[in-house]
């Protein structure tokens, strides 16, 4: 609307730019590397960038702390099945409180698996060689659809 508005009055609309020099398209579209990130893994302008970021979006800001909070969770070399246990139980009450319907489908996923997902911390190991295997299969199924002389 801005932009509408400053074109009919013949002027040049000149974008809002924040402390670290970002408009509010440039902030956000380069905002979306760092949430990928721990904090500790954000370069200097990424800090900034979150700063400025959180300022303006205050649920981009807790939906990232929840996010890091089930990540910290597995990233625990040293904490128990029960403690595990105990700590994604406080988790999905705060992605209940929080209001944000994006993490219900991850909520629930977990509930319906819990048990098996927290057989992780009994001795740390995935079944991801297992999926990488079954994915291997199916590329090599796909492949060679249709393929009349197998020989």
């Amino acid at each position: 609307n801005d932009i509408k508005d400053t074109k009919r009055n013949g002027k040049v609309y000149i974008p809002e730019t924040f402390a670290n020099g970002d408009t509010l398209k440039q902030l956000l579209a380069r905002s979306r590397y760092l949430l990928y990130k721990t904090k500790h893994d954000w370069t200097d302008k990424q800090k900034v960038r979150a700063q400025v970021l959180f300022e303006k979006y205050p649920d981009i800001k807790k939906a990232y702390g929840i996010c890091q909070k089930l990540r910290n969770l597995f990233n625990n070399k040293t904490i128990s099945k029960q403690v595990a246990y105990t700590k994604l139980a406080h988790w999905f009450k705060e992605v209940e409180n929080s209001g944000f319907k994006a993490f219900n489908i991850v909520a629930n996923s977990i509930s319906l698996n819990y048990k098996s997902i927290l057989n992780y911390f009994d001795n740390r190991s995935t079944n991801a060689s297992a999926e990488s295997f079954n994915a291997k299969i199916k590329a090599f199924r796909a492949q060679f659809r249709g393929v009349r002389n197998v020989e």
